[in-house]
Formats: structure tokens, sequence, C-alpha cells
């Protein structure tokens, strides 16, 4: 009779198991299970990647609830990489991708040898190491763009991996004119595999501190997401709303509720010998590749009643592109130009506008403050780094605040009391049709495993679904991540490989909420200007005036 009841718990365990995950495949607004191709515009495989690697990590997860669980394996298997072997040590370049033996060619079309407008264009890309051999795996992080600098124009194309060191290039062609092709290697397969085994077992590289003072007594201790266990006692800042973790280990003779003040504390750099020469800016780091043959085509116009040639590798979409210098989206969004402060003020008029992220989402602040004159900032005595910040217009009750984002932060000396988890700041909100919500937090993420990323966001989307509830009209704007400038010490703490994957993690997350993406991404990758953390002014003007028609889509010149 034990026996039996034992494999009748197990069996009802099964089943229970069983109901959940199909209640979760079948629930239309359970979004992440709908991965699509263009949920990331930099890279998708044809075939399936290498398996999960197996987390070797001092992180502390605490279980989640099956649905959440569930999500969560399912957007990591999304974002899986292909790993290359078991590198050697110490490492030799000859073996490892190299972009000036490498080589991109453009395909011949297959109407006649013309591209019109409509059509997709195809790249073929071999990548070969420093000994000019094509490799025989993949896993490098390429990105690629068609472009005219004439014409202002530019658009994303979207690179799959053949996993047998090819690669192809999907480009939509959107202008009549030239259009130039440009293929950068952003990694090699073997710097990737070093970045994956830095987050697995080092996340803790960049590391921050806080300040504990009781009356004459003060002590500094190191803090961060994942602590390693020492002898020293822990004091836990796990914040009880949200369940987002943070540790400090807990100063001599004092309390854990000591602690006043947050700061970055350092990095400590862990590669193994000359991994760093993986890292080499105009060697192998977010470098060209060259084109055999011609690097660009000339588009013709889309001729009335003619199919589209479409590409038979992948159908893709590109959210937007510029043309003469202008964004233009292409979901169906009427992207306004909001020239001068009386447009912008006509558009935020009776609105109060939250801003909540990163020192990418304080670049809007800035935007806003410098735009307006009649925006008054009120003085907070904060860190101009730090915030918060409030600024007001009271004639046209405008009302603007920003306020980073919740630990980490790669700030100096935040008052503990200066930052709150997004989450919270949203389940504070009213809400209402004069409410407009931006987040954006990704950067500061970027040292962790994946899971600390999805479980954050996971958060914030179910405040997100609460303030939808019972505001509806709440308008929720969303920034995206976006490609930088690269050199070591970046590429270890805040690589466009962190980046890539964490903005295809969160579209899935939010996909099929009334939320809106600003794609910095894209905005960033296709502009002429270099890639940088904090976007040039002519891209972040071309991002508010898409922040500008989601907040007033009837309005605008």
């Amino acid at each position: 009779m034990k026996i039996f009841s034992l494999k009748g718990k197990h069996l009802f365990t099964i089943f229970l198991l069983l109901v959940v995950a199909f209640y979760a495949l079948h629930r239309t607004d359970f979004q992440p299970f709908k991965f699509q191709p263009k949920l990331s515009s930099t890279i998708i495989y044809l075939k399936d990647t290498t398996e999960l690697p197996k987390v070797r990590s001092i992180c502390n997860f605490q279980p989640l609830s099956p649905k959440d669980a569930l999500e969560e394996r399912l957007l990591l298997e999304s974002v899986a990489w292909p790993e290359t072997s078991e590198l050697p040590s110490p490492l030799s370049l000859e073996l490892t991708s190299h972009p000036a033996h490498s080589s991109f060619t453009i395909l011949p079309a297959r109407r006649g040898g013309q591209w019109h407008v409509g059509d997709q264009l195809e790249v073929s890309i071999v990548i070969s190491d420093f000994k000019g051999q094509p490799k025989k795996f993949g896993g490098d992080l390429l990105l690629a763009r068609l472009h005219n600098l004439t014409l202002g124009a530019g658009v994303a194309g979207q690179v799959v991996d053949h996993l047998n060191g090819s690669y192809s290039a999907v480009f939509p062609l959107l202008w009549e004119g030239e259009a130039q092709v440009e293929v950068t290697l952003v990694h090699p397969s073997e710097a990737t595999t070093v970045l994956n085994r830095l987050n697995r077992e080092q996340p803790d590289r960049i590391f921050f501190r806080s300040l504990f003072r009781s009356g004459s007594r003060s002590q500094t201790t190191i803090c961060n997401i994942c602590l390693r266990q020492t002898n020293q006692t822990i004091c836990d800042f796990t914040d009880p709303r949200t369940g987002d973790p943070w540790f400090c280990y807990k100063p001599k003779n004092m309390s854990c509720d000591a602690r006043i003040t947050h700061s970055f504390g350092g990095y400590k750099q862990n590669l193994k010998a000359k991994e760093d020469k993986l890292f080499q800016g105009r060697v192998n780091l977010k470098v060209g590749i060259p084109a055999t043959g011609p690097a660009g085509v000339t588009v013709l116009p889309k001729k009335e009643g003619q199919p589209e040639v479409k590409s038979s590798i992948v159908n893709f979409q590109a959210s937007g592109y510029y043309y003469q210098g202008l964004w233009r989206a292409l979901d169906g969004t009427k992207v306004h130009q909001f020239t001068g402060a009386s447009a912008i003020t006509q558009c935020l008029k009776g609105k109060v506008v939250h801003l909540y992220g990163d020192s990418t989402i304080r670049q809007w602040f800035e935007f806003l403050n410098a735009a307006l004159p009649d925006l008054k900032e009120l003085n907070l005595g904060s860190s101009r780094q730090n915030g918060p910040f409030m600024a007001l217009d009271y004639e046209n009750k405008i009302m603007v605040t920003f306020r980073c984002h919740g630990p980490p932060l790669r700030f100096g000396n935040v008052p503990i009391g200066a930052f709150r988890y997004i989450a919270n700041e949203l389940d504070d909100l009213i809400g209402g049709p004069n409410t407009v919500v931006v987040f954006g937090i990704w950067s500061h993420l970027g040292t962790f495993p994946l899971e600390v990323y999805i479980r954050r966001l996971q958060r914030i989307r179910s405040a997100v679904v609460r303030l939808l509830e019972r505001a509806p009209q709440t308008v929720i704007i969303i920034r995206t991540a976006n490609p930088k400038a690269l050199w070591l010490y970046e590429t270890i703490t805040n690589s466009d490989w962190f980046s890539v994957r964490r903005d295809k993690v969160l579209r899935a997350i939010f996909k099929g909420l009334n939320v809106h993406l600003i794609d910095a991404w894209e905005m960033v990758l296709v502009h002429h200007l270099p890639n940088s953390l904090h976007p040039q002014p002519p891209i972040i003007k071309n991002m508010m005036d898409v922040l500008f028609s989601y907040t007033c889509p009837q309005k605008g010149g």
C-alpha cells in the first residue's frame, strides 16, 4: 500500500506539472513563447544551438513559480549561444576569427540582376582565422547595416548563423539609389565564449560598496547581487516588495541598519593568459569585414504590380530606418517631427512624465530640460549623475521626473533613499491618460547571469500589468539597449554581446502588452554617427520624436 501511495503521489505531481505547463503554453497573454526572428535584428540560427551551459555561478537564485520558471528556461534557450571548445591556455590567436581575412559577398539579384524598392538583399559572409583558413563553426557576433550617407539613410540587416563558419545577412531595400553594405565583426566566437564564462563564474567582477555609519563610527564593506561566501556575516537587503536581491558584508560591531550610501567599488579583470588578445581594437574587436567585389547596389523604384523579391533565408522586417536623417517606423507608427519648444510643450501640456532607468534615460530628462525654456528644474540637492530630478512648467501643467533604477548601479555615493526599484515606483503611481511612464534598464546588469535580468524584468512586467489594469490609458514606453563603442574594460563589463541577448529577452517579456518600444538598438546601429553608450544629439532627437509620437499620436508637425 505504501508503494502504491508513493507512486500515486509522484503521478499526481507529474500531472500537476503537466497541467501548469499546458496552461502556460496556451494562455493568450503569455507571450514569451511566441518567439520570432524579428525580436532581434542581430542574429538567428538555422539549426539547433549547443545545449545550455551548466550554470557555475556564485549567485543564489531563489525558486520561481512554475510559470515563471518555465518562462525563464524558454528565454534562456531562445538566446543560447554556440560555444567553441575549451580554449587552450595560453591562448593562440592563429585559429580564432580574423576580420581582415574574412569577407562578404553580395549575392546576385534573382530578377535579372536588378534590385527594386521592396526587395530583400542577401549577403554571404565567410569568417576565416588569422591563417586565412575558413572557420568550421559559428558563434561570432556580427552586426550588419545598409546605408547611404548622402541620403542620410540607414537600415539594419539580420544576420543568420549557419553554425559552420558561414553567415548570411538579409536587408530590406527601402529607398531608391545607392545602398552600401557594412558588416562588422564585433566579437570572434572565442571571445563570446570568454564573456559567457565570465558571467557564469565571475558575476562579481564589478563590485560595489556601502558606507555604514553609527555615531562617530563608520565602515565601508563590499556589496553585490552575487556575493561570495566568506567568514563574514552577510546583510540581506533583498527588497521586501519585489524580491530583488542585494547583499553586503556586515561591518564589524555595527548593525545592518546603519547602511547609508551605495557606490561603485571597482573592477577585477580575471582573464586567463593572453585572453585579452581576443579584445583588440582595430584587430578583432568591432572591426569591419571587407567585401569581395562590390560593397553596394543600386536600388531602382518599385514597379507597379511587380511582386517583391523576398529572401530565401529569412523574411526580415526592420523596426524602422533613417531617411534624410529622420527615423521612419515600419510598425505603422507615424513619427512626427516635434521641432521647437512650442510643439513639444503642446504635446506634453497637462501631462506628467516619469523617467526611470540609467544614464541613457537621464539623457532624455536632460533633453527636455534643455529644449523647454519654461520647464524649470527644482533644486533637490541631487547629484547630477544620480538624481532624482524634477522639473515643472507650472503654466502648462507639465511635470517631468527622473529616478535611477535600483542596484546594481555604477554610480558614486548614492544615498540609499535616492534609488528605488522600477517595479515599486510603478506600483506607487496612480496612472491615467495624462501619465507617461518611460523606463530603460540594461547597461548596469551586463555582468550578471541572464537569470538576474530575466527576473528583474518579470517583476517590472508584473507592475506594468497592475498599472495598466487600474489605469489602462497610461502611456508606457520602454527604451531598448543600444550598441556602443568598445574597448577592453567596456567589453568585459558592458559588451554588445551582453546587450543584444538582454535586448531580445526584454522584447519577448513585454511582447503582447500595451506598451511601446523605442528601438534604440536599430536607431544607433544604423545611424552614420559612431556607436556610443550615450548616443549623440541627432539620434536623441529622433528618439524623442518617437516618444512624443507615442504620447501625442495625433499631433506634431
